[in-house]
């Protein structure tokens, strides 16, 4: 009876570690298929899109390289045509690019701003094992925020993210920042990794948290270095000094809309909050772009 009992907790633990397992090579690494969690068809004109976003980076950017630590961070660099000491940090997307901030970097620029878009480790030409999700990345933010400080001296800072993006900075803004980092702008970020997971293991495959949640957290602190709780943007946020403009689209189910209140009203610095209608995930800008420009642009003209 005893050795059925272990042999029971055995194979549980086994099969939980295996679960566990195929969550965290599922969402981290970035060597693995991620067909499963958006289940995209080939879109011949997001296609030809991003060929166009890498020939207008080819053409206007400046390609830099930091380092944090042992990752070499990369990114590129956009200067106003206009003499300007105000700089946009755009962060990108899960398993996205910097590239894929074009569209951003380019309104930024009719504002008048510089734009520096860094690719998160694993991403782009950035190094690193595993993805950060926001929670790695935020210590690189600070190493490009450090890198601008550096190199151009009295300038002005903006954060400006989108989903994993909008994590990472929101993540950032509980870190200790620069009195220059005057704003920041977070676009459909979540609340925390393990929420943003725990939903995703009840939508994709019907499985609560516990226990595969747990095994893979277990197995994220050995391979990757950090806690899928501990990262989490409602926990820094409670904890940032610096204005937040919050903006998320009333049909996002990749991060559920719910999430926006839950941020918002965690936040203790001052704050604003855009709800864009008809919106689904990261497509805000492209459903009313004149409304969410509009309101970007007020929200920054606000703190610099």
């Amino acid at each position: 009876m005893i050795l059925a009992l272990i042999v029971i907790i055995l194979i549980s633990i086994i099969m939980g570690l295996v679960a566990g397992n195929f969550l965290f090579d599922l969402a981290l690494n970035p060597k693995s298929s991620k067909e499963i969690i958006f289940n995209n068809d080939y879109d011949e004109t997001l296609e030809q899109k991003k060929k166009d976003d890498e020939k207008w980076i080819n053409e206007n950017a400046k390609e830099i390289f930091i380092q944090n630590k042992k990752i070499k961070l990369q990114g590129y660099e956009v200067k106003n045509s206009k003499e300007s000491n105000i700089w946009v940090i755009a962060v990108h997307g899960y398993v996205n690019s910097a590239i894929s901030m074009v569209p951003s970097c380019k309104q930024f620029l009719r504002f008048g701003y510089n734009v520096l878009m860094p690719n998160l480790r694993t991403h782009g030409k950035s190094g690193g094992k595993y993805i950060g999700m926001g929670w790695l990345d935020r210590l690189d933010l600070l190493k490009w925020i450090e890198y601008l400080n550096k190199e151009y001296g009295n300038i002005k800072i903006i954060l400006y993210g989108i989903s994993m993006g909008a994590a990472t900075v929101m993540m950032a803004s509980g870190e200790k920042l620069p009195n220059n980092v005057k704003t920041i702008i977070e676009d459909c970020g979540y609340t925390s990794v393990w929420e943003e997971f725990s939903g995703k293991l009840k939508n994709l495959f019907h499985l609560p948290q516990f226990p595969t949640l747990y095994y893979a957290n277990l197995i994220t602190k050995i391979k990757a270095g950090y806690s899928l709780k501990k990262a989490s943007s409602i926990k820094q946020i409670k904890k940032s000094v610096t204005p937040t403009l919050f903006i998320h689209g009333d049909k996002d189910k990749f991060v559920p809309f719910y999430m926006l209140d839950k941020l918002y009203n965690s936040a203790n610095c001052e704050k604003e909050k855009l709800v864009i209608q008809n919106a689904g995930h990261a497509e805000a800008q492209e459903i009313n772009p004149e409304k969410y420009w509009r309101t970007v642009k007020k929200f920054i003209k606000r703190y610099i």
